[in-house]
């Protein structure tokens, strides 16, 4: 196997995996290789960084221990600045970008059991993400 470093007409990065070059460039031209987030089949190969003796990542051993506080502050953290946040309004809003009626975007808020079973039953992705409220340090 061989892993590619992918890219479509509309920019999306993303990476395939084929039995050898040959492989990519039949299911390439047979349009079956399409972006995950566009669908788009107009992809080419791009340039995979390389690792030398200078730029590859130092191998460390595996921590002692998981400091699972600060793992869940910066999960926190990294949602709060990267999605929207639409409140009771989720699932019209998933909606709304799944038929392209909205800009697709990362959203975050809440839906009813009977909502979440209907974005499940229209095919659209949503996980579950428990949020929860973390004080800063210098308050504890």
């Amino acid at each position: 196997m061989i892993v590619f470093d992918l890219e479509c007409a509309s920019g999306h990065r993303f990476e395939g995996w084929f039995h050898n070059s040959a492989s990519f460039e039949e299911q390439t031209r047979r349009k079956l290789v399409s972006c995950p987030v566009c669908e788009d089949t107009r992809v080419r190969r791009v340039l995979s960084p390389v690792l030398t003796k200078t730029n590859r990542p130092e191998v460390a051993s595996a921590p002692e221990s998981i400091d699972y506080r600060r793992l869940a502050k910066e999960i926190v953290d990294y949602v709060n600045r990267n999605f929207e946040d639409v409140g009771t309004n989720f699932a019209k809003e998933a909606l709304r970008m799944h038929y392209g009626v909205s800009e697709r975007k990362n959203i975050k808020g809440s839906a009813t059991w009977d909502e979440e079973k209907m974005l499940k039953e229209e095919q659209i992705e949503f996980f579950k993400l428990p949020l929860p409220r973390i004080e800063d340090d210098e308050n504890n």
